[in-house]
């Protein structure tokens, strides 16, 4: 195939999709199928062709929307209906009310309305929109237009300052230029060179990553060519966990389509641009997403953290020049060739241009998957899209960057969400975290949990984390069994400090933020636990009551 075929087939694509009046989306998301997505789809295919609608309605199956707590989810278009815990019974009623007579079913609509307009949804564009199954559905989006305007128009070098011009920051957690880090690669001496997509995602209750996978596998596919144009890499690796089959199963189909097609392989499009992309899958250990870990594991070693320098991007895969991209950040790329650095350097804060998806998830009304602007506020997030917290209770604080991020006070609600806003409040970005404890938590055990996740997941590699992290654990036991002393908080702020600074990778230098942070926005609370022994949300304690803590 070649360039110009991919604007014949988005032609064919949107003549085929013009001729259906409605369009009846059926999200069968990791989130959904458990819910009965799958049959949900069939019955939806079943009821058009009954009621012999069928020439005028198209039912599609695609990925998540971002409701999870209302699903299955379907979404009607035009006008983008969005109906929640979508039974057999309610599909007949879309079909008969809102597809033959044209009247939405208001009373099984998603009602939340903020959930929606308070997002700036870029990277999940086609999420709840396209069939992630069908590469003609990407294309006829606008799908590879990007990667046929770099072949054709740019070069690499124009690539990289296109990036450059729009700020892109990698949304992995650390918010490294993007640009900078393709630059380096670029000029670095040696072949082959690598790019290493990571959809590792471990931490508990993040699913971004995934759900963009399940969703959207063109996108990150698109961002990978264009990255190897630019860098002048030929193959590429898209590096996730065991544990998402259904991204995995996705990405599969989209690889296998797209090589079809010859817009991956030799000769890319008639191109001199050759470009091969291969899964590979991880065990699932929290220290994979550290890219050195990355690294090992895709070399088929375990997933250890190595000292640098050497940098990936003069010595990574099998000791040659490499990319390593977050799934989210090569999800952009696609969308910054297209409209041009300019315009996505204009959206989000002028620190940090763009968006950010976030999974938020905790005591709160309307747990999803969203994509905000950078700068937004957690109040925003926490209480305009996410509904704010169950039964009238109050948000007494939200962790934001996951089990390595920092447990922020309701006085910091207004803080805007970007990397030096986080940092100097003593969180991180992380993986896109948001968990939001109410006021019947004891932020005792809620950091203990998180050390005790560290503790697991620490490879072990380096004596400050294996064994600090340890001892933190031990000193919060001793407190939540009413055996501690106030100079543990010293101790406690000592050794996390210690840790930050000496450990040898990112899981060892950021665990003890839950720690930290705590200790900093909510020290009474420890006051409390050591000199009244007394734990108003009734966590602790408990070893005197016949409940053993671990």
């Amino acid at each position: 195939m070649r360039l110009a075929d991919i604007q014949k087939i988005a032609e064919i694509e949107v003549d085929f999709q013009r001729a259906y009046k409605y369009r009846i989306n059926v999200c069968c998301s990791s989130g959904c199928i458990p819910l009965g997505a799958i049959n949900l789809l069939k019955t939806f295919q079943d009821l058009v062709t009954e009621h012999g609608v069928i020439e005028n309605c198209l039912v599609a199956r695609t990925g998540c929307v971002g409701t999870c707590s209302v699903g299955p989810v379907v979404v009607v278009e035009p006008g983008d209906y969005i109906y929640e815990k979508v039974t057999p019974e309610k599909a007949r009623k879309i079909v008969i009310d809102h597809i033959i007579l044209g009247l939405p079913v208001k009373k099984l609509l998603f009602e939340n309305k903020t959930f929606i307009e308070k997002q700036h949804r870029l990277v999940l564009r086609n999420a709840g929109k396209i069939d992630p199954y069908r590469i003609e559905d990407y294309i006829a989006s606008g799908g590879y237009s990007a990667l046929v305007k770099c072949l054709t128009k740019l070069s690499p070098q124009e690539v990289i300052d296109e990036i450059a011009a729009s700020g892109l920051r990698g949304r992995g957690g650390a918010g490294f230029p993007t640009a900078k880090k393709w630059s380096f690669v670029s000029r670095a001496h040696g072949s082959p060179k690598y790019i290493i997509a990571n959809l590792d995602e471990g931490d508990p209750g993040v699913f971004a990553n995934r759900t963009l996978a399940e969703a959207d596998p063109h996108a990150l596919i698109e961002g990978l060519l264009i990255a190897g144009y630019a860098i002048g890499a030929e193959k590429a690796f898209i590096y996730t966990r065991a544990e998402y089959p259904l991204a995995i199963d996705t990405l599969k189909k989209a690889i296998n389509k797209a090589s079809e097609l010859n817009i991956i392989g030799k000769n890319v499009l008639g191109t001199s641009l050759n470009f091969d992309i291969e899964i590979r899958l991880g065990a699932g250990a929290f220290v994979a997403g550290e890219e050195t870990a990355i690294i090992a594991s895709v070399e088929g070693r375990r997933a250890m953290p190595r000292p640098r320098p050497p940098y990936p991007a003069t010595a990574g895969l099998w000791g040659k020049p490499t990319v390593i991209q977050n799934v989210e950040t090569l999800a952009n790329i696609p969308l910054i060739l297209q409209n041009g650095g300019a315009w996505f350097s204009k959206i989000g804060s002028p620190n940090c241009a763009g968006t950010k998806c976030f999974s938020i998830t905790g005591k709160i009304n309307n747990p999803g998957l969203i994509e905000v602007p950078m700068g937004i506020t957690l109040r925003e997030v926490i209480f305009d899209i996410g509904g704010g917290i169950p039964e009238n209770r109050s948000l007494k604080a939200v962790l934001v960057g996951g089990p390595s991020g920092g447990c922020l006070p309701d006085i910091l609600l207004d803080l805007p969400i970007d990397y030096e806003s986080l940092k100097t409040a003593g969180a991180i970005m992380g993986s896109g975290g948001i968990v939001a404890i109410d006021d019947q938590s004891c932020l005792i055990d809620t950091a203990k949990f998180f050390i005790d996740f560290c503790v697991a997941e620490s490879c072990g590699k380096c004596t400050p984390c294996r064994v600090g992290l340890v001892k933190i654990k031990e000193i919060f036991k001793k407190i939540m069994q009413g055996e501690g002393k106030i100079e543990d908080i010293n101790l406690l702020s000592k050794l996390s400090t210690f840790i930050t600074e000496t450990s040898l990778c990112g899981l060892g230098q950021t665990a003890p933020n839950p720690v930290l942070t705590t200790l900093r926005y909510f020290k009474q609370e420890y006051v409390e636990h050591l000199v009244d022994r007394s734990c108003k949300a009734d966590k602790c304690f408990k070893e005197n009551k016949g409940v053993n803590i671990n």
